[in-house]
């Protein structure tokens, strides 16, 4: 005994199929007609309505893969509900055919005009309808493809773009560290100094993008210390002059490591790293810039950097009071700071301390004594 097994149809029939289709007619007697052609032809997925004015609350709920317009409506009539169709759709694409027993050109070029997409006459054909129907879920399901590939492929590029920036953020980061590791000092020197110097930021007006480079940029201050030589930049006691002439070239190092990239952030980073040791008077290094010729990032970072440096404990020195780091730095507002930023960090100053408590520096462990 055998039995003869009906084969399922393709998978673009069967998207064909469960595709939404929406059946507008003020005559219940062709929705009725419509959507029992439609079901007894397979398709799952059908709405009808005789009342115009509910089309595009059904739409907003689920857009339709087609409709079937009727023109002559009352309330809303057709080109009515075209118009608003394609308002709702923007840039999307607005499946309609026209239910029409008018068969002259205005009322074509109308519906064309207000976004029609094809027309059926009637009365109407069975055979007709479907291939309509059909033709017109083709180019609807192909756009929708098209729509969807090219979704993917910009989620895939801002997640690869995002990937690519987080990991050049992670390598001014550890390089950041390096260069205060080499310094005797510890990586959370540079999370400290560089959110300081984003909260100064923010304080001046800078806007969001503004301070997220500062933050991102500013941990590769020193990273020209990398090129100081140890006898030099571990010297526990009071360089020599010639000493610290070597000592200041650490800005156009760190200058000349970080140029000649397009990247906003390495450009940044370049511009602190040469000029966070200019002074407001003129009297830094390494060029002897002063006032507004200092790039506002490194007159930022200077602040934030100098404050850090006294509250925190070095080998060389205990840590000062935060009073007394207040204390110096308004005093040399004017001379080594830009006042404009000194005043923007004594702004902050209490999210500046919450900063400081989060990121404390750990206690030295003992070291264990042997015999």
């Amino acid at each position: 005994m055998s039995a003869v097994l009906e084969a399922p149809p393709p998978p673009e029939v069967q998207g064909h199929l469960q595709a939404r289709v929406l059946v507008v007619d003020d005559q219940p007697a062709n929705t009725l007609l419509l959507g029992r052609m439609l079901a007894a032809e397979g398709y799952t997925n059908v709405v009808v309505t005789n009342d115009s004015t509910a089309v595009i609350g059904l739409q907003r709920e689920t857009p339709f893969d087609a409709i079937l317009l009727d023109i002559r409506m009352p309330r809303l009539d057709g080109f009515g509900v075209l118009r608003l169709l394609r308002e709702e759709a923007g840039d999307d694409y607005v499946p309609v055919i026209v239910l029409t027993a008018q068969t002259d050109d205005d009322t074509r070029l109308r519906a064309l005009a207000e976004g029609a997409k094809d027309f059926v006459t009637k009365p109407f054909n069975r055979a007709e309808v479907l291939n309509r129907i059909r033709n017109l879920l083709e180019v609807r399901l192909l756009h929708r493809r098209v729509r969807e590939q090219n979704e993917l492929l910009e989620r895939r590029v801002r997640e690869r773009t995002a990937e690519l920036y987080e990991t050049r953020l992670e390598i001014v980061r550890r390089l950041g560290k390096a260069a205060e590791y080499r310094d005797n000092e510890t990586g959370f020197h540079i999370v400290r100094m560089s959110k300081y110097s984003e909260l100064v930021a923010r304080a001046m007006g800078l806007n969001d993008s503004a301070a997220e480079l500062i933050l991102h940029a500013s941990p590769m201050h020193d990273i020209g210390k990398l090129g100081i030589p140890d006898g030099i930049l571990l010297k526990p006691g009071r360089l020599e002059p010639w000493e610290w002439s070597i000592m200041k070239t650490h800005t156009e190092i760190g200058g000349e490591i970080l140029d000649g990239h397009q990247s906003n952030l390495l450009q940044m980073a370049a511009r602190i790293a040469r000029a966070h040791h200019e002074k407001w008077d003129g009297t830094g290094y390494p060029r002897g810039f002063k006032d507004k010729e200092i790039p506002l990032e490194a007159r930022i970072v200077a602040v934030a950097d100098v404050f850090d440096a006294l509250t925190s404990r070095r080998p060389y020195k205990e840590p000062w009071s935060v009073e007394a780091s207040l204390d110096e730095i308004r005093r040399l507002a004017g001379t080594h700071f830009d006042p404009a930023v000194v005043k923007a960090f004594l702004g902050v100053v209490p999210k500046v301390m919450e900063i400081r408590e989060r990121y404390v520096e750990p206690e030295p462990e003992p070291v264990p004594l042997t015999f």
